[in-house]
């Protein structure tokens, strides 16, 4: 974690809860079509958005909803002082932009788009729109969640930040009868490095992203996967290869809703990471990793 990403961090753990509104910003975007305007990428990762969404500030964490019409991420710097919640939301087939709130925690959105996840705080939708910030209760509560994501079942999949224990076990919790069980920590497949962060599982728990330092990697945090077997158990630990994976920064991996495009983070500035952008790619990269049998 470095100083820009760690201050986020922190900003995180001391507000308690944000505002429910959306505030319009004075520029709005005017882009039109699916992906906000953008042409998909093939099998090499491209900046998403360059200049509206990746620009030479930090935007992070880019999620879109199951409608494909709302698009959550942070940002910070240019006309963003602190670090903000913002969406992209798209009305008469064009995109505007709006801001949610101050820091709010790492967008996930559950495969349903009824859950909005920010760490182990979130927001639940109905025909009103995204309810008020509410935090997970037991067993989760007194965890330092980063990052949760939802299986289409409901089981939760997430980090714990401890800056003093960077080895830090990924976890899971399964939803039985109705209540979350005590958390798990993943095997030793997954389990093995450092600075394990950011899982994304898939609606049908065929497999779960994360990034981690480990032996072999390319370098600064690599993204990687790892494939369920029919028995249940998790497949070795596949870094994404050098097309995802630099000798940069690179995090918090996600699969689009419908499964077409993988997004992430890459590092493009200093170790301050003042300029941090979301680069998406064919989801093609990950199933020329999936075991075929």
């Amino acid at each position: 974690m470095k100083k820009r990403f760690t201050a986020s961090v922190a900003a995180f753990f001391t507000v308690l809860a944000v505002g429910g509104g959306s505030h319009a910003q004075d520029e709005f975007s005017a882009l039109e079509g699916p992906w906000l305007g953008q042409t998909p990428p093939g099998l090499t990762p491209i900046p998403f958005a360059p200049g509206i969404v990746s620009t030479e500030h930090w935007e992070y964490s880019g999620a879109f909803t199951p409608d494909m019409k709302e698009f959550y991420l942070l940002r910070n710097g240019g006309k963003y002082e602190d670090a903000t919640f913002v969406v992209y939301k798209q009305e008469n087939n064009r995109w505007h932009e709006q801001v949610v709130s101050g820091w709010a925690g790492q967008p996930v959105v559950s495969p349903d788009g009824k859950t909005l996840h920010l760490g182990r705080r979130y927001r639940e939708r109905s025909e009103a729109g995204w309810s008020e910030v509410k935090t997970l209760g037991a067993p989760f509560k007194d965890l330092r969640i980063m990052r949760l994501s939802a299986s289409a079942s409901g089981t939760y999949y997430f980090d714990t930040f401890d800056k003093e224990n960077p080895g830090f076990p990924l976890r899971y919790s399964r939803r039985i009868d109705g209540t979350y069980e005590e958390p798990k920590a993943l095997g030793p497949e997954i389990n093995s490095g450092t600075q394990l962060n950011h899982p994304f599982i898939a609606p049908d728990e065929s497999y779960l992203l994360w990034d981690a330092k480990r032996e072999g990697g390319y370098g600064d945090s690599d993204i990687y996967i790892s494939f369920r077997a029919p028995d249940g158990s998790w497949g070795e630990a596949l870094n994404l290869g050098d097309k995802v994976n630099t000798g940069a920064w690179e995090a918090s991996a996600s699969v689009t809703p419908d499964g077409k495009y993988l997004f992430f983070n890459r590092n493009m500035g200093s170790d301050k990471y003042e300029n941090v952008d979301i680069f998406w790619v064919d989801a093609q990269v990950i199933e020329k990793l999936r075991p075929k049998n």
